[in-house]
């Protein structure tokens, strides 16, 4: 199919796109920012548990949020495959399957670390024969699971969303130059994740803002663009 070609259908799918990437962020931010920012003490594992037990109620709607996400990210999955797919289908499947294997992948990490989290810290009589300390100790062992749970799942992101910006690039759907940053943002997304697996000290160098705050700018500024733009090839759109 030539870029020029742009369907009733993949207008939607790209309106589709556009929207989850703006209901996603704010919910990722609450439940991965805030409600980690005012629970999570580093280095404190009595204190972490304290507030969690104080604040239940934030740490559960956290989770809740973030199950929001993923079924959010499988909307945002169909419209890209759906908007992409008639430029190149073998790479839009591709990029489809990986960020579905991110989703399936956070689903059953994040939200069964979360939910063990709960159930140590309420102390049921199974777990008596725990003390609280060593209770408190494989809480935050969880949590810790949640943060590496995140980075796999971020790395298969990367992967699927490098695909996906490549097909905007070639499709001139979008400006150019949107996505290419949406290129590189993935690409930095994805090799800085796998680097936390191999060498652990490189999170201490690539902090969230340096992997995540490319891809985080990139689809604030898609999802505006594909919400408030019709989708168009690069001459249609020049010239409107």
């Amino acid at each position: 199919m030539k870029s020029c070609d742009v369907s009733d259908a993949q207008r939607t799918a790209a309106r589709m796109v556009g929207w989850s990437y703006l209901l996603a962020i704010p919910l990722a931010i609450f439940s991965e920012f805030y409600v980690s920012g005012r629970l999570v003490v580093r280095d404190d594992v009595q204190a972490t548990a304290r507030n969690i037990l104080a604040h239940e109620g934030m740490f559960r709607v956290g989770i809740a949020s973030n199950l929001m996400v993923f079924a959010i990210d499988v909307v945002l999955i169909v419209g890209l495959y759906g908007a992409l797919s008639p430029v190149n289908s073998t790479l839009a499947r591709v990029a489809a399957a990986w960020r579905l294997v991110e989703t399936a992948l956070l689903v059953a990490v994040i939200t069964t670390n979360d939910s063990t989290v709960l159930r140590l810290l309420a102390r049921p009589d199974y777990l008596r024969v725990f003390d609280d300390a060593q209770l408190q100790g494989l809480s935050r062992l969880a949590i810790a699971d949640h943060g590496a749970g995140y980075n796999v799942g971020l790395m298969f992101a990367g992967c699927g969303s490098t695909l996906f910006c490549w097909l905007w690039y070639q499709s001139g759907y979008v400006p150019k130059l949107l996505a290419t940053w949406g290129i590189l943002a993935s690409l930095v997304l994805a090799s800085c994740t796998l680097a936390f697996i191999v060498y652990p000290g490189f999170t201490r160098v690539a902090t969230i803002a340096v992997y995540g705050g490319p891809i985080f700018l990139f689809e604030l500024t898609m999802g505006l663009w594909l919400v408030l733009r019709r989708l168009e090839p690069d001459a249609r759109r020049a010239n409107r």
